[in-house]
């Protein structure tokens, strides 16, 4: 036998080598890398912090540093990693674990009062500030105390905090009350003057005005007329409510807020005294004497100045929610929060196929005797909300019924996948309503004239090369999209009223684009009762022939188990000390944040395959 030679020449051995030595450097980096997470989860195992019991005269405190949501948008990664290395990224509360901690806490006799924390406190609407703040008062009528800090108050933190007790503030703070205001961009003078582009738009409704800072330079007469009419109503039930939990005079804060210039500049600036002057607040205290006040009403601790518990490790302690099993079976819930998008989308969007998944999963669950969808979005795309919508109607074939409950916002497409179901409850405070539909169609032909482009042709039909973007819009192109737009108002109002057993006169008054509070809309027959999810549950309980006790599941796109992991490192209070340990190993992955504008356009310019889609979506949140 002959021993075999290298027939490269020197270059590809050369660089063979080189690449050999890649992957050795590559497989010693990740073999390091698990090693490293390996060795860190053992130390934290074997020597992390124990788990301490909650014992008396705790406070649970309550840090809503953060945005508060129905579902998390983020993964249990990027959750994990913005713990682990202090990232930017704003924390999302969810709204079901501040609700099961308040009332966990309410029937614990250890917890001796609530803490309140608002500072970087936020919401999109009121529907959510509201359920969170009819728990603190229930906690209240149990009987305990409930104290409220910031360092200053918006009127998103205040209206959390003049649920308590007594609030209390920084003495260089402010609580600064503005009102509600709803401003966007318009952008026709730089798309039709600046940069040459035609946008034309299709819909029916003089009130649907999603797409008006597409063509306008400013908001319309009737959008104006239709929003300040539904905002009206929201700021009318804030000042009520406020002035109601801190006992204020009928119009005391509205003169309050109406002459505030005034009225600071009479206290020489001093928004504190100001605040104290008007009973806003109780009192102002610095950090470090709200924790010594603390500590002499409860009991001290040597860590942390008085005896706390905090979210996570609290709701650790109350262990998973009772579920549903076939023996015991009980409600799913299913939330659709964000827009509504075609496909499969993550939590945080409405995706036509997976929010769908969700609804035949718990149809086919025999565990699930019915559902509640808890719907919190401004709409989207026709299709994918038709496509959930359908689900809804198999469900209750099934003999399962839907409650619908509507959270801060479900206009337009929100409203479309809500309207079938069984009973539908909204927040006073909801915004809901939007019922139409657009499309946009946008052509620049001028703007390539500007640097010297012009399109020509022939075709075989009025229609033929009608959608090129260069092109002017031919008049028959336009005919045919307004006919699809109306075809499909016609759908959406029809189907409203067949929902709601109604004429399709009585709907398309009501409807036309315009929006209204959940009162309103109850007003005008488009949602059953006023209520939260509490009150949803009850109701689906009742129409499903179940107990009070029966189970509750929210029905989510399974974790992998990797996330899962995680989603358990982030809950676990004996693994905290882990976030710092891993950060390097995880400091690589990242999030990745949309402009606002390119958000707002994405569901108008996303139409995949088809050259123009109806959109039922609301720029209506707050």
């Amino acid at each position: 036998m002959t021993a075999s030679t290298d027939t490269r020449g020197p270059i590809r051995r050369l660089l063979g080598a080189l690449w050999s030595g890649l992957n050795f450097t590559r497989q010693l980096v990740f073999n390091l890398v698990f090693l490293l997470i390996v060795f860190v989860v053992l130390a934290a195992l074997l020597a992390g912090p124990a788990v301490k019991p909650v014992q008396d005269e705790t406070a649970l405190v309550l840090d809503l540093d953060g945005v508060l949501v129905e579902q998390f948008t983020t993964s249990p990664a990027d959750r994990f990693i913005t713990q682990a290395t202090g990232g930017d990224a704003p924390t999302e509360l969810q709204l079901r674990d501040l609700l099961r901690a308040v009332e966990g806490a309410k029937a614990d006799d250890r917890i001796q009062r609530l803490v309140l924390l608002t500072d970087g406190f936020r919401a999109s609407g009121f529907a959510g500030l509201r359920e969170f703040g009819d728990a603190i008062a229930d906690f209240r009528a149990a009987g305990k105390q409930v104290v409220a800090w910031g360092t200053g108050f918006d009127q998103v933190g205040y209206y959390v905090a003049a649920k308590a007790d007594e609030i209390y503030m920084d003495p260089e703070g402010l609580v600064l009350i503005e009102g509600l205001g709803r401003y966007r961009p318009y952008y026709r003078e730089l798309l039709a003057d600046k940069l040459g582009v035609d946008v034309t738009l299709f819909r029916v409704g003089e009130y649907k005005s999603a797409a008006e800072p597409y063509i306008l330079d400013g908001s319309s007469a009737e959008a104006k007329e239709a929003d300040l009419f539904w905002m009206g109503d929201l700021w009318q039930r804030y000042l009520a409510e406020v002035s109601a939990a801190r006992g204020l005079a009928d119009g005391q804060l509205a003169a309050l807020i109406n002459a505030f210039p005034a009225r600071l500049a009479a206290v020489e600036g001093d928004f504190a005294a100001l605040a104290l002057q008007e009973k806003l607040i109780d009192g102002t205290k610095t950090a470090e004497e709200l924790e010594t006040l603390l500590a002499e009403r409860g009991a001290e601790d040597e860590e942390t100045g008085f005896r706390q518990v905090r979210l996570d490790r609290f709701l650790a302690h109350l262990g998973p929610a009772k579920a549903p099993t076939e023996a015991a079976p009980g409600v799913g819930v299913i939330v659709a929060q964000g827009a509504i998008v075609d496909g499969e989308q993550p939590q945080g969007m409405v995706g036509g196929d997976s929010t769908a998944a969700l609804l035949r999963e718990a149809r086919d669950d025999e565990a699930i005797k019915a559902v509640v969808l808890r719907v919190d979005s401004p709409g989207g795309g026709v299709y994918p909300s038709e496509q959930i919508r359908r689900e809804v109607e198999l469900l209750q074939a099934a003999g399962k019924p839907v409650v619908v409950s509507m959270a801060n916002v479900a206009a337009s497409g929100g409203y479309w996948i809500s309207m079938n179901a069984d009973a539908i409850y909204a927040d006073p405070s909801t915004i809901t309503g939007s019922i139409g539909i657009f499309g946009l169609f946008m052509n620049a032909p001028r703007a390539l004239e500007k640097i010297g482009i012009r399109t020509d042709g022939v075709g075989t039909t009025p229609l033929a090369g009608a959608f090129d973007p260069t092109r002017p819009l031919v008049p028959e192109l336009g005919a045919l999209i307004q006919s699809y737009i109306d075809h499909g108002y016609r759908n959406f109002i029809g189907k409203v009223a067949s929902a709601r057993e109604t004429e399709v006169a009585a709907i398309d008054a009501v409807a036309r684009g315009r929006v209204w509070s959940g009162a309103q809309a109850k007003e005008r027959g488009l949602v059953d009762e006023l209520g939260g999810l509490r009150d949803a549950l009850a109701k689906a309980r009742s129409l499903a022939q179940l107990g009070d006790d029966a189970g509750l599941r929210y029905i989510e796109a399974p974790l992998s188990p990797f996330e899962q992991a995680l989603a358990d490192l982030n809950r676990s209070a004996r693994l905290q000390s882990l976030a710092v340990g891993l950060a390097p190993a995880l400091a690589l992955l990242g999030d990745e944040q949309g402009a606002r504008v390119k958000a707002d356009l994405r569901f108008i310019l996303d139409a995949g395959d088809q050259p123009f889609q109806a959109v039922a979506h609301c720029f209506c949140d707050l």
